[in-house]
């Protein structure tokens, strides 16, 4: 199955941040994930949305919470100065070997009757002359 995307709203969406409701897209009310499908439905401006991650859309998906169910975000664990040192080298392109010489071509050699290229062996292939 292939998965298309179209261009909407969801797109601005930073992944794993939760956005309130209201400045994300303002709507009608709507029912927060965490509280399930029978949850009576909250304002947006009460509400969170959050843009998860899918294994198989790389839009991923957005659900609506509540100040009660809002995940925390999910950020990048900090990094030491020596780890952050060792990932640089790891990531540095390797060194780049000098291009081997290049071996110039041949000069086109033209026979003189015919004014074809005649090919290395040195005979016209129009009229057979031998072209030095």
């Amino acid at each position: 199955m292939q998965i298309r995307n179209s261009s909407d709203w969801r797109d601005a969406l930073p992944f794993e941040l939760p956005i309130p409701a209201a400045e994300a897209v303002p709507g009608e009310p709507t029912r927060c994930a965490g509280c399930g499908p029978d949850s009576e439905p909250w304002p947006r401006e009460a509400l969170w949305v959050v843009k998860h991650r899918h294994p198989n859309n790389p839009a991923g998906f957005v659900r609506y919470y509540c100040a009660d169910h809002k995940p925390t975000p999910k950020l990048a664990p900090p990094v030491s100065a020596p780890e952050r040192a060792r990932r640089a080298r790891a990531a540095a392109p390797a060194p780049r070997k000098a291009a081997a010489p290049s071996i110039p071509e041949r000069a086109a050699v033209l026979c003189p009757d015919c004014f074809v290229e005649v090919p290395a062996t040195g005979v016209c292939g129009m009229c057979g002359q031998q072209v030095a």
